[in-house]
């Protein structure tokens, strides 16, 4: 199956549907914009679609059955999975979330969101307080 994402007219992801793979094809190679033509015929033709992949997370691709990256990247794109919530940004061509918090800078090869300090993994869990820009652990 091939996931699209619905956008709004903030770029903003408001639907993910899943379109069978056949839908895409032609002479046997899937196009984006046959499955776009396909999803407008039904929802209306003023609806925005982008293409996305289930298996892309951090720009890279995954194998489906979670044995890791694919050996060749090719179906990686968009940078992230599309979710409800999730901006599409058109000069990155890639799905982002909503920055967290003021401080946090994108990080362009993955397009996901770090904080200014890595947060530690010495067991307890923390909360990001943006007043003091560190970690607190969770009481």
């Amino acid at each position: 199956m091939a996931s699209f994402a619905k956008l709004n007219l903030e770029n903003i992801v408001e639907n993910v549907i899943s379109v069978n793979n056949e839908v895409l094809l032609e002479n046997g190679i899937e196009k984006e914009q046959k499955g776009i033509d396909f999803l407008k015929s039904i929802y209306g033709v003023d609806t925005k679609w982008k293409q996305t992949s289930y298996n892309t997370k951090g720009g890279m691709h995954y194998l489906s059955n979670n044995f890791g990256p694919s050996l060749t990247q090719e179906k990686a794109f968009r940078k992230n999975f599309a979710c409800i919530g999730m901006i599409y940004d058109e000069s990155r061509d890639a799905f982002i979330q909503p920055q967290p918090y003021p401080s946090w800078i994108l990080d362009e090869d993955t397009c996901w969101w770090e904080a200014p300090t890595p947060e530690p993994n010495d067991g307890p869990i923390y909360d990001w307080d943006e007043t003091t820009k560190s970690w607190i652990p969770r009481n």
